[in-house]
């Protein structure tokens, strides 16, 4: 598969705990050799990943033929508050790059 990218939007709980990686295994086998899946939950997601995505608190283990990624919504930028406004210092350094 290589680059190869597939991407499914698959229901919100699995009626099976071992349905998603049953099903990545068997994508494996189609293609002749072991894949990685990343697995994203977006931001409207209230539970913790492992529990949305396979219902319990158990995270999917890796297998001879999957290994797991397991992505979040990035974190919100922090920022200090009442330090000033570095607008002008930002864009005098990506003028200097």
């Amino acid at each position: 598969m290589n680059d190869e990218i597939l991407k499914a939007e698959l229901p919100p709980r699995p009626n099976h705990p071992r349905a998603l990686v049953t099903l990545l295994e068997g994508l494996a086998m189609w293609a002749g050799e072991p894949i990685t899946a990343a697995i994203f939950a977006g931001r409207q997601l209230t539970l913790h990943y492992d529990e949305a995505l396979f219902g319990d608190p158990l995270l999917p283990v890796d297998s001879a033929l999957v290994h797991f990624d397991l992505l979040g919504p990035p974190g919100r930028r922090r920022t200090l508050a009442g330090v000033g406004d570095f607008r002008q210092l930002r864009l005098a350094q990506r003028r200097a790059r």
